[in-house]
């Protein structure tokens, strides 16, 4: 059997599980099928299997070259090294449904696993429900318009050459970790379809109470963990790739990656103050919506080629169906909220603005204005465009200006709210707590300035971030104090490892922002240049070609040491020269060295230098947060919830202990 026809086979298999599972759950719902959860997890195992099935027969047709499939005669080649030619799966559209197809798989099985013991309650029929119905959605998607199995006939070449595929994106095929960035950040996307699904349940019976955020908190917490260690990755991917002397270019793409990580930032965080008090039912209900909506509306942006970008794949026939789809999500959980608005209203209040929930609220409130501001300069594109006929680009100005005052609120916020007590804090513990946090804050500055930074803007985020790590420090001390190595671990004591990894990565992004330094040189064999300290040495240029490219490789000794080379790259198929930068990377600064322009014999180069400090803290902060998540989700007791109507804790009960 081919493979067109086997995987085809696989992806209907899929659809029809799906929709049958829809089916068996109404019916359980309706009383009219007493087995439905047995028959449910069976087709759960079904669209499992359908899913890998088709996984793994698009990775054999890519890995054995076969070019009588549509998919791999597109982007496949045979001159595609082999890790690259695996990570062709997740390269185009097709390729990448079928990928997210095989996650949400993979999810809806740990639920039916995971609650096995609770298949007699009605919110589980709606979770699975909820579940049955996203799948069913992507497997049409390849059913239709996204069909990833379609014959194709490779005749030979016109010079009686045998057929070869293009293969991927040259940018995607020249740096390591465009095999694990797609797949890590599609982890923590569809991971939200989870506490999405149980949001939908709790809805649908009326258990708007904190059950639901309680059986899916280590799921949240995963699924934003992901999406966080996926969003690093992408950034230093493009850093490492592009050649462009930056990370983060506020690039459509990249936006609608980050729009997630906010809302479900702002979730992770305003969860607490339901359990804890009964409070934001609806807050908590909307940001988990707007979460999974947000994940659907920004697959649409990717995946429809409705905005230009480097990461974008072509114009095709997805967008209808996509924007259909988060249409419906929209309308029909806001119904459901709509419905249930007598049960929403929370029992408890904010006794205090300087109480630790009211940190949390206002920090909602930050959350929501940096989600807008990102979401109107992604889409005002589009809507103008719609309304007007004119194509226009919003750029990262923009986008700087306006998230760069939400980033300071954020960081102090991030430095008051851990040291809050709940209910009602007293002007002298909220000083007791925080004498030493302001004092690490002061001493950044000083430091800062004392090494040669200037600026208010980078000082402000030196002080803020020195306030943010002191006040989370303050919180490891007590905790690993009172219970050691258990001190890190639990959703509260791995936050603030994840707080940690926050305030690197502010400090690194404000130190390379503010501080870069780039100059192009022209240069001949055995010239050298000097720029910020640093000294380079050209020393001339090479030919080597590989499987997929050409590449002309320029030799640059850095500071009379190690000698690196940036190189350009000619990809047959790709009809255009591709530059491949090379990056020294330390602790206090990165020089990275791309080439500009070089001249046919190789005599002259034009060498880009960016010098940026404290770059490497970006991504070791990213795996700090990786690890505090990890950490947050593997330890420590769960916490049940408080009643809102409890005894107030007095600020003397709570001045000597650590906060929990």
């Amino acid at each position: 059997m081919s493979n067109v026809t086997l995987g085809a086979l696989f992806v209907a298999l899929g659809a029809a599980s799906a929709l049958a599972g829809v089916g068996v759950v109404v019916l359980g719902l309706l009383g009219r099928r007493r087995g439905w959860w047995r028959d449910s997890a069976m087709l759960v195992g079904l669209m499992m299997a359908a899913a890998g099935g088709a996984f793994l027969v698009m990775e054999r047709a890519l890995i054995t070259r076969d070019f009588t499939v549509s998919f791999v005669a597109q982007h496949g080649s045979s001159r595609t090294p082999a890790v690259f030619n695996v990570a062709t799966l997740w390269s185009a559209l097709e390729g990448s449904i079928l990928l997210w197809t095989l996650v949400l798989c993979g999810y809806v099985v740990a639920v039916v696993v995971k609650f096995r013991e609770r298949r007699d309650d009605p919110m589980m029929a709606w979770v699975m429900l909820t579940l049955f119905v996203v799948c069913g959605f992507f497997f049409l998607l390849m059913v239709g318009p996204a069909r990833p199995f379609s014959s194709f006939d490779p005749l030979p070449f016109a010079n009686g050459q045998p057929f070869d595929g293009p293969g991927p994106n040259p940018l995607l095929q020249n740096h390591i970790l465009m095999a694990f960035h797609p797949p890590i950040l599609y982890l923590g996307y569809v991971g939200f379809t989870v506490p999405f699904a149980f949001a939908v349940g709790a809805l649908a019976t009326g258990r708007v109470g904190e059950g639901w955020l309680l059986a899916t908190r280590r799921w949240t917490v995963m699924a934003w963990g992901l999406l966080t260690l996926g969003v690093i990755l992408g950034a230093w991917w493009s850093y490492e790739t592009l050649g462009w002397g930056g990370y983060w270019g506020w690039d459509p793409v990249e936006n609608v990656a980050l729009l997630p990580w906010i809302t479900g930032t702002a979730f992770v965080h305003s969860v607490m103050v339901q359990e804890r008090r009964g409070m934001l039912r609806v807050w908590n209900l909307s940001l988990v919506i707007a979460t999974f909506s947000l994940t659907i509306l920004g697959t649409f942006i990717t995946r429809s080629g409705a905005l230009e970008s480097v990461h974008a794949f072509v114009e095709s026939a997805i967008g209808p169906w996509f924007l259909t789809f988060f249409g419906l999500v929209v309308v029909v959980s806001l119904g459901l909220i709509a419905w249930r608005g007598d049960e929403l209203r929370a029992p408890g209040r904010i006794d205090s603005p300087l109480s630790r929930e009211g940190a949390f609220l206002m920090n909602n409130v930050v959350f929501a204005a940096f989600a807008f501001v990102v979401l109107l300069g992604t889409i005002f594109p589009l809507i103008v465009e719609a309304f007007d006929g004119r194509t226009l680009t919003v750029g990262s100005p923009y986008f700087e200006r306006m998230t760069m005052p939400i980033g300071f609120v954020l960081l102090f916020l991030m430095a008051i709210a851990p040291v809050l007590p709940w209910r009602k804090a007293s002007a002298g513990l909220l000083s007791e707590r925080l004498i030493w946090p302001a004092w690490l804050g002061v001493g950044a500055i000083l430091l800062s300035v004392l090494v040669g930074a200037r600026g208010w803007a980078p000082l402000m985020a030196f002080g803020l971030g020195g306030f943010a790590g002191g006040a989370a420090l303050r919180q490891l001390v007590l905790a690993t104090r009172r219970l050691r190595w258990r001190g890190l671990t639990g959703r509260t004591n791995g936050g603030m490892i994840v707080h940690l990894g926050v305030v690197l990565i502010a400090v690194a992004l404000a130190a390379s922002n503010s501080y870069v330094r780039q100059e192009t040189f022209e240069m001949t064999p055995g010239e050298t240049a000097e720029l910020s300290g640093h000294t380079f040495t050209f020393l001339g240029t090479e030919v080597v070609e590989y499987s997929n490219r050409v590449e002309r490789k320029a030799a640059v000794r850095i500071d009379g040491g190690q000698v690196y080379e940036p190189a350009i790259a000619v990809y047959d198929f790709a009809g255009r020269l591709i530059g491949i930068p090379s990056v020294r990377s330390t602790l206090t600064d990165d020089v990275a060295l791309s080439i500009a322009e070089m001249s046919d014999d190789g005599q002259t180069v034009f060498l880009r230098v960016t010098i940026q400090p404290l770059i490497v803290w970006l991504w070791i902060g990213g795996f700090v947060m990786a690890a505090g998540t990890l950490l947050a989700i593997a330890g420590g007791s769960r916490r049940s919830p408080i009643s809102p109507v409890s005894a107030p804790v007095t600020a003397a009960q709570e001045s000597g202990k650590a906060l929990a």
